[in-house]
């Protein structure tokens, strides 16, 4: 089992989303052993924003509320992927990866119009997919 944690400030936008574009597209792809979490380094139990809810049910993924969960520790056998370079210095730790390495930079949407968190979407699922073919390709190679 992979388990693999997308980390992001607030989680409630940009993580959260690429949370649940991987379970999906994981899913699509037959990948039934890799988890999938998502926390935010200054998370505090807010809800997921509306646009973040939105945005993803406009897209086919699971929009229903949450909760922020909050970044706490880092677990030796968890691959982290931070959603910035900033996030990957504050986590620390040797198993982690940003954004930034795959597919590009993705802003954060917080507080911003409908259409910014649609195209921070669209560049969050083009990072995860990037992702998960990496998974694929080391797969094939063992």
């Amino acid at each position: 089992m992979i388990e693999i944690c997308f980390v992001c400030t607030g989680n409630t936008c940009r993580s959260i989303m690429a949370e649940r574009i991987a379970k999906k597209l994981a899913r699509e792809k037959g990948l039934k052993d890799i988890k999938f979490s998502s926390a935010g380094i200054y998370a505090t139990g807010e809800n997921i924003t509306q646009n973040t809810s939105k945005v993803l049910k406009s897209l086919g993924y699971d929009g229903r509320n949450r909760k922020s969960v909050k970044l706490s520790k880092t677990k030796p056998k968890v691959i982290y992927v931070a959603v910035t370079e900033d996030h990957k210095r504050f986590i620390n730790s040797k198993r982690t990866i940003s954004f930034d390495q795959l597919f590009g930079k993705v802003g954060d949407p917080y507080g911003q119009d409908e259409q910014v968190y649609l195209q921070t979407a669209k560049a969050i699922e083009q990072n995860v997919l990037l992702l998960l073919e990496k998974i694929q390709n080391l797969r094939g190679e063992l």
